[in-house]
């Protein structure tokens, strides 16, 4: 076996894992060999806030066995592209014919006073970050009824931190900058409906509500006792989440000299500057967008395995739909779908359905005879045929129908 038929990729979570599954199913006569930073066993990180909420156990996470061409524990520390070389923290090198960054994204954390010492860059005891199953299984076990936790954000990771912790017993209070919560995905009268809901779980909500500080106590280590705002106003805490949203990891594209922006910087065949390496999922940017979700990550992928062996198809973008369950009060469900442009331009025409009594929001923008957004709130029976009329970008001549019930039927 030569170094150009072997295939080394950084990172063994969804993407990477997918790319080397869906590659080494297509029988070439190239090895395949991921290098995965966590020693758990592959997880699916969208599932997590379900296991902080205690509905799954963690094994329920898992990925498929990749089997011997994941190593896990081990954490690629530079790329040296002259000898088409990966060096692993454990001394090991791996060389490569075609190398592939999956390397993922990690979590923001905000310039918060009282966050770090001036000596060293560890968190107080009782502050998470919410990325990993680590982050997850430590916030579970410092949940219990009665704790007062403080989740600063309130973006999709945020408000699924916060409904998790709420489940435990914990007396949450979720603190936003902007003006509404997922401002991002959701339109006003969703966020507000998304807001009470919220509200009905027991978590206090504060929006326009900037975080200057944390207060800790003790010495080595230090704890969190509470989290100051900008007017001056003092939270207790216990538990502090930071869900202040993720950033895609370029250190080593970076050091390794390619071309990084927002993210690794990826043309149509996911190739980055130097055309031996790939990047896919979290850590890359397509056409000036990094999109940080599942959904794009599989495709990328899917693609990429399919451009290594001959296939003509190139990635020309991902429509990607966020979805999200929140468990309610007497356990009815509330689930929540956005995908597009959710909130209307001038001129766009909005068709909107709401039920006060079931507590449903649908809404879809219109830019001519197309579809280019929507929001749906407490029951979802239509967003599969909403989806795929987006998708395929279709001519939509009675809006009406897709927003009842039987519209994909």
């Amino acid at each position: 076996m030569t170094s150009e038929q072997r295939v080394v990729v950084i990172g063994g979570g969804l993407a990477g894992l997918r790319f080397a599954a869906r590659l080494g199913a297509r029988g070439t006569d190239r090895t395949v060999t991921v290098l995965g930073e966590e020693t758990h066993a592959p997880y699916n990180r969208v599932l997590l806030a379900e296991v902080l909420a205690g509905r799954y156990a963690p094994e329920v996470t898992a990925l498929p066995d990749p089997g011997p061409v994941l190593r896990r524990g081990v954490r690629a520390v530079r790329v040296d592209r002259a000898e088409r070389e990966v060096h692993c923290d454990d001394g090991s090198v791996e060389r490569y014919g075609t190398l592939v960054l999956a390397t993922g994204s990690n979590p923001v954390l905000p310039p918060l006073r009282g966050l770090f010492t001036p000596e060293g860059r560890e968190l107080p005891d009782g502050v998470h970050a919410f990325r990993t199953m680590d982050d997850c299984l430590a916030l579970a076990a410092a949940s219990r009824p009665g704790v007062r936790a403080v989740v600063i954000g309130g973006g999709l990771l945020g408000v699924s931190a916060a409904r998790a912790l709420a489940a435990r017993g914990a007396q949450v209070v979720l603190a936003q900058q902007a003006e509404r919560l997922m401002e991002r995905q959701l339109d006003a009268d969703a966020s507000a409906l998304l807001h009470a809901h919220l509200t009905t779980l027991g978590v206090e909500i504060h929006t326009r509500c900037r975080v200057r500080g944390l207060t800790t106590a003790g010495a080595a280590p230090r704890r969190v006792t509470g989290v100051e705002l900008a007017d001056g106003y003092r939270l207790d805490a216990d538990l502090v989440v930071l869900a202040c949203g993720v950033r895609p990891r370029t250190g080593l594209a970076q050091a390794a000299g390619l071309e990084v922006r927002k993210g690794v910087v990826v043309d149509d065949r996911l190739r980055t500057s130097d055309p031996r390496i790939h990047a896919v999922g979290d850590c890359a940017e397509h056409a000036g967008r990094v999109y940080g979700l599942a959904g794009p990550a599989l495709e990328q992928a899917d693609a990429l395995a399919d451009a290594l062996t001959g296939s003509p198809a190139g990635y020309t973008g991902t429509r990607a739909l966020t979805r999200l369950t929140l468990a309610a009060a007497g356990d009815r469900p509330f689930d929540l779908a956005s995908f597009g442009e959710p909130v209307p331009l001038p001129g766009d025409d909005v068709v909107r359905l709401a039920d006060a009594t079931r507590r449903t929001y649908r809404q879809v923008v219109l830019r001519g005879d197309r579809l280019v957004g929507g929001v749906l709130l407490g029951e979802l029976s239509t967003v599969g045929a909403l989806a795929r009329t987006w998708e395929g970008d279709e001519p939509l001549h009675d809006p009406f129908h897709l927003l009842t019930d039987d519209g994909g039927h």
